[in-house]
């Protein structure tokens, strides 16, 4: 009887001091006097996420409702974790860039012990991100690109192959899925040097976990939830992100291919190759003279894993959407091949890297389907100490306070974008361009966390696009989704269904 006493107030106890928790969590920005929208007690304001809404759209909405409010930022629960919402574009040129001293963190969840695949350069914190960055940097210059540049050229040659014939056979096609199989096929050569050949084998191995990669979790969304509201909690819990077999695959890949190359003493000049390089070099000295040891194969892992999730699924997705938009509106794909006619002529049809590079009208369209097809909804960010916001003494950013930039809700705003769901390329004209802060277009990033391989996207896009726009014509069909509609339990901007289009071969 007495220990069913002790354990009855042991239980009300931890009842107590969770209700406090909750209620003093919940109340966070009420007590400052910050605009916020009243959250749920478990998912916050995420709570139409997974059911009803994607993220994008919560996060649009959220901004939207407080665009007139003047506010540089507003309160936002992320599950259970409170975050400042920026609204003020000035405030986030502080945050990314000006005072990135202050925000180089994000504050998200990683476990190098138990997942060691999510400890990657973009959820990384603190030195081991500033290591990583540095001895990764080196790898995507412009002169790597050159070095990549043929490869991706060869994957896109048989790309051309495999429509051609799937066109004879059938003018409609799911070009989602045809554009995922080139990203796989180029990912997978570059950063594995493999041959996936998914463009030809539906099945294949690469092709499947790289879909499953991004949708198959070790747990639900209130554990993901948690796991987002509480890092270190859950990190120290040895909570893992991870579904098993995706990180025994990705596992299995690297280590066969590191120990083939290494016995076989085989060059390919690809990513795989500057990593090899990374871990064998016991100590490597940074520009800036710091002294670090070489990459460990958990890091190697971790790497070659993200550039391959990371360079499949944003530049297929973004590819996808730009022929969609394309196939909506003939006029501006008519002015995008003529183009590439034109610039193709002055190159001597040879294509180069330098060729891609005078591409200026597709370069708009791809900038226009990354502001209107924001893959990644929001950027993270986390202060490392208070930060009070120029201008606005009663607005302050407290220390270890969590920060969202909401990218494509800036995007979608009118006031910078006028017309913000018209696909219009020449948003992205020299002129059109100067007249916007630099931080109205966020699909990378900016700042020193802006995203590593963005050349290596903005290469591989370009070369698909512009094979595929003078190859073929686009258009919709009975089949063509209209509106698109969204996967709502996606994190990244993903459609439901296939995304299908009629083509017809030019010549």
């Amino acid at each position: 009887m007495e220990l069913t006493y002790v354990l009855f107030q042991v239980a009300v106890a931890l009842l107590a001091i969770v209700t406090y928790y909750l209620h003093k969590n919940l109340t966070y920005f009420k007590r400052r006097g910050i605009p916020f929208d009243t959250p749920h007690p478990i998912r916050g304001n995420m709570a139409a996420f997974a059911k009803t809404k994607n993220i994008h759209e919560i996060l649009r909405d959220h901004y939207n409702k407080y665009r007139e409010s003047k506010a540089p930022f507003v309160g936002f629960y992320l599950f259970q974790k409170p975050a400042a919402f920026i609204m003020d574009l000035d405030l986030a040129k502080h945050i990314l860039i000006k005072d990135f001293s202050n925000f180089s963190d994000k504050g998200i969840f990683y476990n190098e012990k138990d997942d060691p695949i999510s400890a990657h350069l973009f959820n990384l914190d603190g030195p081991q991100w500033r290591l990583l960055r540095n001895k990764l940097s080196s790898t995507f210059t412009s002169g790597k690109m050159k070095f990549m540049f043929p490869t991706v050229v060869s994957v896109a040659n048989e790309f051309i192959t495999v429509i051609h014939e799937k066109v004879n056979q059938n003018a409609v096609v799911d070009i989602r899925d045809l554009v995922a199989r080139f990203t796989v096929d180029v990912i997978g050569t570059c950063a594995f040097g493999i041959q996936c050949n998914s463009l030809r084998d539906e099945k294949a191995e690469f092709l499947d976990f790289g879909k499953r990669a991004l949708v198959e979790k070790r747990h639900g969304t209130l554990i993901l939830g948690f796991m987002r509201s509480f890092p270190n909690l859950a990190r120290r819990m040895g909570l893992v992100r991870t579904a098993p077999h995706i990180q025994e695959f990705y596992k299995r890949i690297v280590s066969e291919t590191v120990a083939v190359r290494e016995k076989e003493k085989i060059r390919r000049n690809d990513f795989m190759d500057m990593l090899i390089d990374m871990k064998n070099q016991k100590e490597m000295t940074l520009e800036n003279g710091e002294v670090v040891k070489g990459l460990t194969m958990d890091e190697i892992l971790a790497q070659a894993f993200v550039f391959f999730i990371a360079g499949f699924e944003t530049s297929s997705s973004t590819m996808g959407y730009a022929l969609y938009e394309l196939a909506k509106n003939p006029h501006i794909q008519d002015k995008a091949r003529a183009e590439i006619e034109e610039v193709m002529e002055q190159h001597d049809q040879e294509f180069t890297y330098e060729f891609t590079k005078d591409l200026k009208y597709l370069n708009q369209v791809i900038n226009e389907t990354l502001r209107h097809y924001t893959i990644v909804p929001h950027l993270d960010r986390k202060a490392s100490k208070s930060f009070v916001v120029p201008g606005h003494p009663n607005f302050v950013i407290e220390a270890g306070q969590s920060v969202i930039v909401p990218s494509s809700a800036i995007h979608h705003d009118p006031s910078i974008y006028p017309d913000p769901y018209e696909f219009r390329p020449e948003r992205f004209s020299p002129e059109e361009s100067a007249n916007r802060p630099s931080v109205a277009w966020l699909p990378f990033g900016d700042g020193p966390r802006n995203c590593i391989g963005l050349r290596f996207g903005q290469m591989q896009a370009r070369i698909g696009l512009a094979l595929l726009i003078k190859n073929f014509r686009f258009s919709t069909c009975s089949k063509t989704p209209n509106p698109l509609v969204y996967d709502p339990k996606s994190f990244v901007l993903s459609i439901k269904g296939g995304l299908y289009l009629k083509l017809e071969a030019i010549n």
